[in-house]
């Protein structure tokens, strides 16, 4: 990427829905699938979504809440579809919930880190502020940061990361599995200069380190992140904020697991990372 980041304006209305596929599986507990979208006013177009429906939900009247999972970059498009992992997981959870996981690239735009670049581009807002507002509106969700998470892997686990730092008011749990913490290329090789001392400190998570211990007292916020053991790319960087956040006395888990940067590793932990997010969020019986 090279176009410089701008920051946006207020998120727009959300104003379309659409649902073309459902799924059952009993081996997953009847976890539905269903696609949507949503045209969205901060990328100018459609951003579509699966939306993953725990066992009961057509049967209850109770809220649930939402895991918003972000996957990797860079990716093409249709990358959202791929959620069979997820599935699987959601399906073998303690605790009902919600998953929903959103286009985040676009196939002449694959690698946008989840940031604000400006208009028809501002992938921050669509995903942390039309996209919570067009679920709540379609689903019975709990309509509050106490019932939401936002998680993701790799470029999704920064883009988890950083949303949810610039989003306390509207996410209580952030996860990242084997992310980073800064915006980089699309090889996650080197940094991304976004032409500005303010605009590469917004993008980068170590910059908020300092803050956070007042700002989780203030907003009680469950933050986690895991990397493989050998992921060469990213083990260092989530040891150093491990360090700094250590320092700084902030509230948060992190763990080193088997295993390099790749889909073994998530495919083998989902159940438990997830199970340990949708813990950190409250459910609502009654509509």
């Amino acid at each position: 990427m090279t176009a410089a980041c701008v920051v946006a304006g207020a998120a727009g209305a959300v104003v379309s829905h659409a649902v073309t596929q459902e799924r059952h599986d009993d081996r997953t507990e009847r976890v539905q699938e269903r696609l949507a979208a949503f045209h969205s006013r901060a990328v100018r177009g459609k951003v579509h979504l699966v939306v993953l429906l725990p066992r009961g939900y057509d049967n209850s009247r109770s809220r649930y809440p939402v895991v918003y999972f972000l996957h990797g970059l860079p990716a093409s498009s249709g990358a959202y579809r791929g959620v069979e992992f997820l599935r699987r997981a959601l399906g073998g959870l303690r605790r009902p919930a919600i998953l929903v996981a959103p286009q985040g690239a676009r196939d002449n735009d694959s690698d946008p880190e989840y940031l604000d670049w400006g208009p028809g581009r501002n992938w921050e807002t669509a995903v942390a502020r039309e996209l919570p507002a067009f679920v709540d509106s379609h689903f019975r969700t709990i309509r509050s940061r106490r019932g939401r998470a936002l998680v993701g892997l790799s470029a999704g686990g920064y883009g988890a990361v950083l949303l949810g730092l610039h989003h306390l008011d509207a996410f209580s749990v952030v996860e990242s599995w084997s992310g980073y913490f800064h915006p980089t290329n699309a090889e996650g090789s080197s940094a991304l200069d976004l032409g500005s001392a303010d605009l590469n400190r917004r993008a980068s998570a170590h910059s908020f380190v300092n803050a956070l211990r007042r700002e989780f007292r203030a907003r009680p916020t469950f933050f986690a992140f895991y990397v493989g053991r050998g992921d060469t790319r990213f083990r260092e960087e989530n040891v150093r904020l491990d360090h700094e956040l250590d320092s700084g006395h902030v509230p948060h888990l992190f763990k080193v697991y088997p295993g390099a940067h790749g889909q073994t590793v998530w495919t083998r932990h989902a159940r438990q990372w997830l199970d340990l997010a949708v813990a950190h969020l409250r459910r609502q019986r009654s509509s």
